[in-house]
């Protein structure tokens, strides 16, 4: 890290405190400003800062776009998103003075060109709104420059900016690409629930777009909040039903959303909550994305901040296997193994956890539907349940099943294929989670 010329005026001790600071600058990736004074003023901040850390305060989980869900025409089409602004909204869980964006080439075929890119709060604090608060725009940069050359299969983090958020705000991120990314492999997130706009031409810093719209998320995978030391972070790993299949498009009430609000209103206000889960994902194989025993690693581990990591998935894993009971008592055998090796991994790196029992999927027309697998959903909940196999545990099939048939969903909280809530099931969802766990 280079520091800039000392002043007369700006002294010796400013200087002194610069030096020993910098590496504490280096490693947070706090730019160096380009006066004295704010060098200065940032450093000195730092210092009353020594203890932050970064938490992941939004995530979603980053996969390989199926050729359904990319962007729609031109946007794909002699290069994705060549010449266009791409602007996408995202409900930040903990609020932050300071932070940095995580953008993803995970699964790109190709390198993905960033020719600028920039953040505001969002206009009305709505999310999928295509205008932001001109008042808090931002460049966002990449050592330095504004463009940045992401290779595939890797990441690349902003430098940290100031940047007032509130708990729970709408941010928006704006990206251009002069060349776009070529190739028909590109990495995002379908499950959005989440409107996000594009135009041709450079428009990260309009105030609105005017263009094309389409409900998933591209590249951007993270952002991260420079928060106090006893600031940490949840990741729930799951599929559709985290992913909020059944919930309201634009108005954040998935469950975890809702546990959020909960979790803000009762003064938990330190812990982000991070949704890592995607439609169609199993624990074992197949399945849409990478499943989760190849993936919890990388979503949940390695994420900044991470104190707990909460497991609801294995549905699509029953519901896809055969009928047999050959077939069920396998699964149900291996899911609990992986279980097992999670949370291990979690404990040995200091992470609690939190299991979910599988909610139920019975009922006439859905292709889930079959006893054995549901003697298999009750044999894997049998031993979430049981006491030592994870540090707490949330009970949403007995919060959002039918009390006279258990195999199947409460009618009030069914989102009407048996299988994925309604929002009415995602708040009782909510509402079921313990916030003791964090105690």
């Amino acid at each position: 890290m280079l520091l800039p010329s000392v002043s007369k005026p700006f002294g010796i001790a400013a200087a002194a405190l610069l030096v020993l600071l910098s590496s504490k600058c280096q490693a947070s990736a706090v730019p160096v400003a380009a006066s004295s004074s704010d060098v200065l003023d940032r450093a000195v901040r730092d210092v009353a800062a020594d203890d932050n850390h970064w938490v992941a305060t939004w995530t979603s989980m980053p996969q390989l776009v199926e050729s359904s869900n990319m962007p729609p025409s031109p946007y794909s089409s002699g290069g994705v998103f060549k010449d266009a602004t791409l602007r996408q909204t995202l409900h930040l869980s903990i609020g932050t003075e300071r932070l940095r964006v995580q953008i993803s080439n995970t699964f790109g075929g190709s390198d993905l060109p960033i020719t600028a890119a920039t953040i505001a709060l969002t206009a009305g604090n709505k999310a999928g709104a295509a205008g932001i608060d001109t008042a808090t725009l931002k460049k966002l940069t990449f050592n330095g420059s504004e463009s940045v050359k992401i290779a595939r299969g890797q990441v690349a983090y902003t430098d940290a900016i100031d940047f007032n958020a509130d708990p729970q705000a709408m941010v928006t991120v704006s990206l251009f690409s002069q060349a776009g990314q070529s190739g028909s492999s590109i990495t995002g997130h379908p499950g959005s629930r989440t409107t996000s706009w594009m135009q041709g031409g450079n428009h990260v810093q309009d105030a609105t777009i005017a263009g094309a719209n389409t409900k998933h998320w591209y590249f951007v995978s993270a952002v991260e909040a420079w928060a106090p030391a006893n600031s940490s972070a949840l990741i729930i790993l799951g599929d559709s039903i985290t992913d909020g299949r059944g919930s309201t498009d634009d108005a954040n009430n998935r469950w975890p959303d809702l546990v959020l609000a909960r979790m803000q209103k009762a003064g938990i206000t330190n812990i982000g909550v991070n949704n890592q889960a995607a439609g169609g994902n199993t624990v074992l194989t197949g399945g849409l994305g990478p499943p989760l025993l190849t993936r919890y690693k990388r979503d949940a581990l390695s994420m900044q901040g991470v104190k707990y990591v909460m497991i609801f998935e294995g549905v699509n894993d029953i519901g896809g296997g055969g009928t047999d009971s050959g077939s069920q008592n396998g699964i149900a055998s291996r899911l609990i193994d992986a279980y097992k090796q999670i949370t291990k991994d979690c404990k040995a790196a200091g992470i609690k956890t939190i299991g979910a029992t599988i909610t139920p999927f019975g009922g006439s027309g859905q292709s889930y539907s079959n006893p054995t697998r549901d003697q298999a959903r009750q044999k894997v909940n049998d031993w979430i349940l049981a006491p030592g196999n994870f540090d707490a545990v949330v009970d949403f099939a007995k919060i959002t099943s039918d009390p006279s048939t258990k195999s199947q969903l409460a009618r009030s909280f069914d989102g009407g294929d048996h299988l994925h809530p309604n929002v009415a099931g995602y708040q009782a969802m909510a509402d079921g989670f313990s916030l003791d766990i964090f105690k």
